[in-house]
């Protein structure tokens, strides 16, 4: 897989033929927690479950994959041959058909040859012992094709994802730079309200004919400076910023890691809006939020 960075979202197909057979690969991968694995694979063929999910589980990390084998022809050679009791049942199951009809004033049309040899029972098709080992190995020697064209696309899909949260990313630096901005307009008028507040507090006393507790005015405007104070969540979020950059440049499976920054994106966005005490701050942490949001559901499309 190399450092590319990976979509889990794929698609697939192969055909192959040997000695007179011919079948058809199709490979389907979406997202999931862990690998899950499914193979569909066509009677004879049971044999390459084992070097598939090998392949898988060295080339994917994550994902639901399903593959899927199918003959898509079978030679005379191989094979298929005319049920003659099979045949028998058939012809008095369409006889006995024709005479109910004709009790019921109904006439069916005659069946053809074809009509016949599609009933069940009528032809059969050769089981396990037919398909050559020759041929299953050939298709055996599809794997590294087949999950090579898996992987072409889960790249090219990841690389697009790359862009988009690329994009994103810089959206949230841009956004990130606001916030810094608008809370440092705010500390500037931060006097103003820390004047209201002392001016409260005397107030309090003086109606209360107590002294004014200079611990507890330390308490209030210390609390007051925290619930305000932003400077740890604009520092945070410019280092999952930058945590995030480098992921991305990193390339590999970085779904999962990808996935956890985002819940910290999100951790300091709601601490942000919780500290906003103004429209505008408010506005620019729902804004982070949106751009989170966002970015969350690319990175759960990620390896």
């Amino acid at each position: 897989m190399g450092n590319h960075i990976h979509s889990m979202t794929g698609f697939a197909a192969l055909s192959g033929a040997h000695a007179g057979l011919s079948w058809e690969w199709d490979i389907r991968a979406v997202n999931a927690r862990g690998l899950d694995i499914r193979l569909r694979l066509a009677e004879g063929f049971e044999a390459l479950e084992t070097p598939l999910r090998r392949a898988l589980g060295t080339e994917l990390a994550r994902g639901s994959v399903s593959i899927t084998l199918k003959l898509a022809r079978r030679s005379l050679e191989y094979g298929i041959a005319l049920n003659v009791d099979g045949l028998n049942a058939a012809l008095a199951l369409v006889d006995a058909a024709r005479q109910q009809a004709a009790r019921q004033g109904v006439e069916l049309a005659t069946a053809s040859i074809a009509d016949v040899l599609q009933m069940r029972g009528v032809i059969e098709t050769g089981g396990i012992a037919d398909i050559p080992a020759s041929a299953v190995g050939a298709a055996t020697a599809q794997i590294p094709d087949l999950l090579a064209a898996l992987n072409a696309m889960r790249a090219s899909e990841g690389a697009a994802l790359a862009a988009v949260l690329a994009g994103q990313l810089a959206r949230l630096a841009a956004l990130t730079d606001a916030a810094q901005s608008c809370g440092e307009a705010r500390a500037a008028a931060a006097g103003a309200v820390l004047h209201d507040r002392v001016t409260a507090l005397l107030a309090t006393a003086k109606q209360g004919d107590t002294a004014l507790d200079s611990a507890r005015l330390a308490q209030e405007l210390a609390l007051l400076a925290v619930k305000t104070d932003i400077t740890e969540e604009i520092d945070r979020l410019k280092a999952h910023i930058a945590a995030a950059h480098a992921l991305l440049a990193g390339g590999g499976a970085i779904g999962r890691r990808l996935d956890f920054l985002m819940q910290e994106f999100n951790r300091e966005a709601n601490t942000l809006c919780s500290k906003a005490q103004s429209s505008d701050l408010t506005r620019i942490g729902l804004d982070l939020k949106v751009v989170i949001d966002q970015m969350r559901e690319q990175a759960q499309n990620l390896e």
